[in-house]
């Protein structure tokens, strides 16, 4: 089943400066990921790297996503 964008957390890679913007206003544009506020969906999508696939960054994402669940 799938969950409706409101539950879940927004990821976006901004295009013009690529900062990672956690739950962006409509303004911001470029390559999204969403994830559920579950801890363990989190943990995994980080531990596994399909965030920064998604997002095509090298960063680390675990200090930007710290307190969203």
């Amino acid at each position: 089943m799938l969950k409706d964008r409101s539950e879940m957390i927004k990821i976006t890679k901004d295009h013009k400066n690529g900062e990672i913007i956690i739950n962006p206003n409509s303004v911001t544009f470029g390559r999204s990921a969403y994830l559920c506020y579950n801890q363990s969906c989190i943990e995994k999508a980080l531990k596994k790297s399909k965030i920064n696939r998604a997002l095509k960054t090298s960063r680390d994402l675990k200090g930007i996503l710290d307190g969203q669940y």
